[in-house]
């Protein structure tokens, strides 16, 4: 497998990031959790950016609206440690001009994650909250929520709450099972997965398959066998990155990072170049960007890979494209917008 780099822009507190297609081209794209832009940069070179906007920032999360030529969501004014009062979802529609419409569609407090989950045509929106209320960063008295409805895509959005008393609400990946969405949520009293309705009448489902402190999570298939494994941050921005398999009904830890320390904060499934592999990164210690694949597969071993060090990333994002797979990174603690081509 082979990674090369390109740097694409120096962006203090660089965090979320993701990808949509604009009149049939990739913009692929990259936001602050700071005060600040998210730019986006055009395939099928990715060498010049644009901005999506300038101000506010405080964006946690952005994801595409199937079905429209770019449109998406994003949240803004997610801030500080506490006190995200203002932070809210706003709807972004590309502009035959080159520039992007924005609208607010919900005021969220706390809002850290959320997405889209697309049911028989309807788009399903859940929402996660870290918390309800905090009066300091260390204050967790206040559990998070669930929150969830269907968009339409005109009007505000309205939401409900389908569970509540989720400490440190921090976790959140989509996982396709066939042709169906559900979500991966996870928290201090473990990981849950819920599940959009079936029909337009039908009703969200959630379901508990883990219970202890999960800070992320995501799910794949890592050794073909076609059963999901699941890797996980431990406990709340925690110390360990490992990876479950179910066995004998259980799940049982079949790999660990070998590096402990504080701030593990990517983990994500996908493939690259054709491999299933887990992604990882830590923001202390030795601020890695890394993968695990399967070495073997019977009995399982897992071997870690890094792609490189000292960069702390909060989120990556990999686009598949023929020929090459991108992993799109926020490296935060380097403050950088980067790309990783893997071939």
């Amino acid at each position: 497998m082979k990674i090369e780099k390109h740097f694409l822009t120096e962006m203090n507190r660089c965090y979320s990031t993701n990808s949509i297609v604009v009149d049939g081209e990739t913009r692929i794209m990259l936001a602050t959790e700071g005060e600040g832009p998210c730019l986006a940069w055009s395939g099928p070179d990715y060498t010049q950016s644009h901005p999506v906007w300038e101000m506010p920032g405080g964006t946690m999360s952005i994801v595409p609206i199937p079905g429209t030529n770019g449109e998406f969501l994003a949240t803004q004014k997610f801030f500080k440690m506490f006190q995200w009062e203002e932070a809210k979802v706003v709807h972004v529609r590309p502009l035959s001009d080159g520039g992007y419409e924005i609208t607010d569609i919900l005021h969220m407090p706390y809002i850290h994650r959320f997405d889209l989950l697309t049911v028989n045509g309807r788009h399903y929106f859940i929402g996660c909250t870290l918390a309800t209320t905090k009066d300091s960063k260390e204050d967790w008295s206040n559990p998070g929520k669930i929150w969830v409805g269907e968009f339409t895509g005109t009007g505000p959005l309205q939401v409900r709450v389908l569970k509540d008393g989720l400490t440190k609400n921090h976790g959140y990946s989509r996982l396709t099972r066939g042709e169906a969405m559900c979500s991966l949520v996870t928290c201090e009293e473990g990981a849950f997965e819920v599940t959009p309705p079936q029909t337009p009448d039908g009703e969200w489902k959630v379901e508990q398959f883990m219970d202890w402190p999960i800070s992320d999570i995501s799910a794949i298939d890592i050794d073909g066998d076609g059963e999901l494994e699941f890797a996980t941050i431990e406990p709340f921005h925690g110390e360990y990155f490992r990876v479950y398999k179910k066995i004998d009904g259980a799940y049982k830890r079949v790999y660990e990072h070998p590096e402990i320390s504080e701030f593990y904060h990517v983990v994500v499934g996908s493939t690259l170049a054709g491999v299933p592999v887990f992604i990882g990164g830590c923001r202390r210690g030795k601020q890695q960007l890394f993968y695990v694949r399967a070495s073997n597969t019977k009995p399982l071993e897992l071997k870690m890979a890094v792609i490189e060090e000292g960069v702390g990333p909060s989120n990556v994002y990999v686009v598949h494209e023929e020929g090459r797979d991108i992993i799109v990174s926020a490296n935060r603690e380097k403050a950088e917008a980067a790309l990783y081509f893997v071939s």
